[in-house]
């Protein structure tokens, strides 16, 4: 009986304890690469799941979870050499990332409570621009994409991520 008051009063006991939680910005998982036969497939959904986030918060939701999404790619992408994809990636990330600021605007015009939204877009801000410069530490400055059957494509790889960073720092420099 001792046992059964003792293991009830320190699930009490374990229940009350206020839990502290830490929550950073975390990035979404690698989705699917270009060359998968769901690649296509995966960027058409996210075209068409764009009308059904309507309202300008969740509408910011969306274009920052794209934002992640694509960088994620473009990272996967720059660190397997797939420099023309991976700036490809990296290019739609840095708008889908510049389109959320036009819509915390959109929702403190209509006067409602963005501090919470605009801490996220500056931690993912932050979290991005960390990852970027952590990238143009090991990529090289610029790149020759050679294609098989076409003129050779010269990538300026350092001036891409600068951009980006910057696209970052601009969209939160917008919203103070």
């Amino acid at each position: 009986m001792k046992h059964i008051v003792a293991l009830y009063l320190f699930g009490i006991l374990l229940l009350a304890t206020p839990l502290l939680v830490r929550a950073e910005y975390v990035l979404p998982y690698p989705s699917y690469m270009p060359g998968n036969k769901h690649y296509k497939i995966s960027r058409f959904i996210d075209k068409i799941r764009q009308p059904f986030y309507f309202g300008n918060l969740s509408s910011y939701k969306y274009h920052l979870s794209l934002a992640d999404k694509y960088l994620v790619e473009a990272k996967t992408l720059f660190e397997y050499k797939q420099y023309l994809l991976a700036s490809d990636a990296l290019a739609r990330s840095d708008s889908e990332f510049a389109k959320t600021t036009q819509f915390l605007l959109g929702a403190r015009q209509e006067r409602k409570d963005i501090s919470a939204f605009v801490r996220q877009l500056a931690q993912a801000s932050a979290l991005h621009t960390e990852i970027l410069l952590r990238m143009n530490e090991v990529l090289p400055p610029s790149y020759e994409w050679k294609p098989e059957k076409s003129d050779a494509i010269q990538l300026s790889i350092a001036d891409m991520v600068r951009e980006s960073v910057m696209v970052r720092k601009n969209a939160v420099i917008r919203l103070r």
